[in-house]
């Protein structure tokens, strides 16, 4: 008897089992699209079901295909062969000729972006992202490669173990639009590593000319295998869905929105490959009874000055200082909203409103994705949404709540918040002190909250950035870098041909 076949086609209102004990439905849209030779993927978790037309499957494999093709040729390339990709890469991005179609290319994808509604913040390709690209893959040139390197050794008679380190295998990176990831992701190629790109269809363009002009150039002219860092070139959502469902995958990071990022997660880990999220932001900054009011400002400043995931999302005020300190967070996000020619919007949790002046409720002019849109300046939300992360274009956009004490704002952070990053003001050194020991957060500390970010704080180029909102990590931190993708190998070299058990 035939125990499987493949699926060649749906109806309207075919059940399908998942997680064991559940049943979702196929919808009349999905059987439409369905043909033979697609793929659907069941989330276990959730009961969605994706389509993956064949189409985008077969690019999704081919750029796979080409990465394992890769991985297994780089243990034979040197650590200068890599160096010099780098600098190859890094020549080409800051050469102006050569950057002349990659920068038309964005052009396009923003200007497409935005007549659409969308958020073009994130996809612009400025000179200063452009230096920040250069710097960071001179920075990987010049990183120490750690390939090879013996980390522990365990002697015996007659014989000895040593731990040695290794790359990984193939990465799968799916992200939304930055193009400055090109440049960090392949980081992961310093440690013998090659990797897989999907990025969203906004940055597509963008990313296809950097490959064209700036990425394959500098792959071939440096004799590092082609498919050593390769780009899934389909702006159809699937083509993610695709590529994080390939178990030949060592690892899978994603980057984008929660919910995107949170899908993209389980689909890569019911085929078996771990994974890397970096979805849901938003930072919380907490100001104490002993908080200088001048560096309370500073930091409600500094940590909004773009909408990124570590940007300022949530303040928390401790009740004895309200009057005293929310006339200063007022006046920080007030000029933080000026410094980008805008209002700024304001929330206020239930049960905090009469610490707001009333002309803050006052109709104000927010600038969003889509245009100026009048609104009240403050709105207020519900006590259990703090956690909501906003995402704003231009006008800064905030949650205020008024709190008993630190401890309770502690409590907030760990049930609400992605646990990502939580910053304490405080003169107090042992408030300091009771706060790292007891919020749960991979990034603390006690000022701006921006500082959380890998090239700017390790001086290295970051993949991403981890939350603790589905657990903490094993055996690292919160940043992953290029040089923290690697596994141990272990080798055992024996003396005595006669040791036996």
């Amino acid at each position: 008897m035939e125990l499987a076949t493949h699926l060649t086609s749906l109806t309207g209102g075919m059940p399908i089992v998942y997680g064991g004990d559940r049943v979702t439905y196929v919808s009349d849209e999905l059987a439409s699209a369905f043909v033979a030779g697609d793929r659907l993927i069941v989330v276990q978790s959730t009961g969605e079901l994706l389509h993956v037309p064949r189409p985008v499957q077969r690019i999704a494999t081919d750029a796979v295909d080409a990465a394992v093709a890769a991985f297994a040729k780089m243990s034979t390339v040197s650590d200068s062969h890599v160096s010099a990709f780098y600098e190859a890469f890094a020549t080409r991005l800051a050469d102006d000729t050569a950057f002349a179609p990659i920068a038309a290319a964005n052009e396009a994808d923003v200007a497409s972006a935005r007549e659409r509604g969308r958020s073009a913040t994130r996809l612009i390709l400025s000179e200063k992202m452009r230096a920040d690209m250069v710097a960071g893959l001179r920075t990987w040139r010049d990183a120490v490669s750690g390939r090879d390197t013996v980390v522990d050794t365990v002697t015996h008679g007659g014989w000895r173990v040593d731990l040695i380190r290794a790359g990984l295998g193939v990465v799968g990176f799916v992200f939304e639009g930055r193009p400055n990831v090109f440049a960090d992701a392949t980081g992961v190629l310093r440690t013998g590593n090659t990797v897989v790109f999907r990025i969203g269809s906004d940055a597509l363009s963008t990313a296809e000319a950097i490959v064209a002009n700036a990425l394959d150039p500098a792959l071939a002219e440096t004799g590092l295998p082609p498919g050593a860092a390769s780009l899934v070139a389909s702006p159809a959502r699937a083509a993610g869905h695709a590529l994080f469902s390939d178990p030949r995958l060592a690892l899978a990071v994603a980057r984008g929105s929660g919910a995107a990022v949170t899908q993209l997660g389980a689909v890569a880990r019911q085929a078996g490959v771990a994974v890397s999220l970096h979805g849901t932001g938003g930072a919380w900054i907490i100001a104490s009874a002993m908080a200088d009011p001048e560096a309370f400002a500073a930091a409600v400043y500094h940590s909004l000055d773009r909408k990124v995931c570590n940007t300022l999302n949530t303040c928390c005020i401790v009740a004895p200082a309200a009057d005293r300190l929310v006339p200063v967070f007022l006046d920080a996000l007030a000029r933080a909203g000026r410094r980008r020619d805008t209002s700024s919007k304001l929330w206020v949790a239930a049960g905090s409103e009469r610490h707001v002046p009333a002309a803050w409720f006052a109709p104000a002019t927010i600038r969003r994705a889509d245009g100026d849109v009048v609104e009240p300046g403050t709105e207020v939300v519900a006590a259990d949404q703090l956690g909501r992360e906003w995402e704003w274009e231009e006008s800064p956009e905030v949650t205020l709540a008024i709190v008993p004490d630190i401890a309770a704002a502690v409590e907030l952070f760990n049930a609400q918040s992605p646990r990502f990053v939580a910053s304490l003001i405080s003169a107090d050194p042992a408030e300091q002190d009771r706060f790292f020991a007891t919020v749960d957060a991979p990034f603390v500390g006690n000022g701006f909250t921006r500082w959380v970010d890998g090239q700017y704080a390790l001086d290295k180029p970051e993949l991403g950035l981890s939350n603790w909102q589905t657990g903490r990590l094993h055996g690292r931190g919160g940043i992953l870098s290029g040089d923290a993708v690697y596994t141990i190998r272990t080798r055992v070299t024996q003396d005595d041909p006669e040791i036996g058990r």
